[in-house]
């Protein structure tokens, strides 16, 4: 069925997102209920309310442009003052909460495939498929479904089934911080941090003051961007340079190949030098905090659109069963081993978010909710997850088609 807006009309859609997204943010700054719920909520079920109504299509080259080119110039606007000195030792610890909340994965998979084999034909491949995509992301779902062979109905439907359960559980993840059970029982050292920078009794929302005026002029939104731009393009055309001049065939060359072919680990990786061996010229650019988190209210709009709940429906309804839990027994997993091993609310929310949604969604949660100094962090775990995605994907596959 056509969309009231047609996919190719480009300037209503962006008219749409990014309408959307300054509504959203007008809403958190302007009243309580909305900064509780956070603009990024409130963005992104604006947008699947759209989509779901026919208002806008589920699919778009307007949406590609975002995840093709928004998300990847918000990433270094986004890391100006990710000086590396400070956060190599928070990286680690991502890292290992990651690799914890990857085992909730896998462990998700293998009780979705034993509950439900006997109703989705051939359902090992589709474990190979969202095994890779919820430990590394889209491109590790595009890998397994090649490797697998899975039929492209059922491919289409569990595109959608993955698009809905991660446009929700990301609802879940921003709520959970809200919520006085999780703060009692984790320690949350960033939410106490941006709490403690705004004083709320003054009337404003948290969100206003965090986001209050700051100097900025001309030069200061010129050299963001341009700056943000030639990282991007430095960035993108050395990994594909990479990508095609080291060889593959053992998991070392394959771990180098898509490790320093990937434009996402190379972008976070020049951001962190310059801000690290420059930073007083970085942090003397002003304006492109808040830039980038524009551009990544932008980016969590359009992650609410591909949710047609009438395509689940229609389709392949237990598709959305499995996903979800697979999704469900990932955050249960990871909240109890990140509160065994003594890990910080955050850092297991964002963990579970890069397993799930891939390290984009989870930097657009980091951002969305002031915790800065784990941006840089849970991008290089994410992007670690594309690397160890297709390995897990295939050992799955192959072990649950003989179960």
């Amino acid at each position: 069925m056509n969309s009231f807006i047609s996919a190719d009309n480009a300037w209503a859609l962006w008219s749409i997102l990014v309408g959307t997204a300054a509504l959203s943010i007008y809403l958190e700054q302007t009243y309580a209920w909305a900064s509780k719920i956070t603009g990024a909520i409130i963005g992104l079920v604006i947008a699947m309310v759209l989509a779901n109504l026919n208002i806008i299509p589920t699919a778009a080259p307007t949406y590609d442009v975002v995840w093709g080119y928004v998300v990847p110039l918000a990433i270094p606007l986004l890391m100006f003052n990710a000086n590396i000195k400070k956060i190599w030792r928070e990286s680690g610890r991502i890292m290992i909460i990651f690799l914890l909340s990857s085992i909730g994965t896998i462990a998700g998979v293998t009780v979705a495939h034993a509950m439900l084999k006997n109703s989705i034909p051939e359902l090992y491949k589709m474990s190979a498929i969202m095994t890779g995509s919820y430990i590394g992301g889209g491109v590790n779902f595009a890998a397994m479904s090649e490797a697998f062979g899975a039929g492209e109905s059922w491919i289409s439907a569990l595109t959608v089934a993955d698009n809905l359960l991660m446009a929700l559980y990301f609802f879940v993840l921003l709520a959970i911080p809200t919520m006085n059970f999780f703060l009692k029982k984790f320690k949350h050292p960033h939410i106490d941090a941006v709490n403690a920078m705004v004083d709320t009794s003054e009337g404003e929302t948290l969100a206003k003051q965090y986001w209050g005026r700051k100097e900025i002029s001309l030069r200061d939104i010129a050299m963001s961007l341009a700056l943000g731009l030639i990282i991007v393009w430095v960035s993108t055309e050395l990994a594909a340079v990479l990508k095609g001049i080291i060889p593959t065939g053992n998991f070392f060359l394959d771990l180098s190949n898509g490790l320093l072919g990937n434009k996402y680990l190379l972008i976070t990786t020049f951001t962190m030098l310059l801000a690290t061996f420059a930073p007083k010229f970085m942090s003397g650019i002003h304006g492109a905090q808040e830039i980038g988190t524009f551009l990544i209210y932008i980016f969590l709009v359009v992650i609410g659109v591909p949710a047609s709940i009438s395509v689940i429906i229609n389709q392949a309804p237990l598709l959305l069963v499995f996903t979800a839990i697979i999704v469900i027994i990932n955050m249960l997993v990871s909240l109890v081993l990140g509160k065994l091993f003594k890990f910080d609310l955050e850092e297991i929310l964002l963990a579970s978010n890069a397993n799930i949604g891939g390290p984009t969604t989870a930097a657009a949660m980091a951002i969305a909710k002031g915790w800065n100094k784990l941006v840089g962090p849970i991008i290089l775990a994410g992007v670690f997850g594309y690397i160890i995605g297709n390995y897990l994907g295939i050992f799955m596959g192959n072990l649950l088609q003989y179960m």
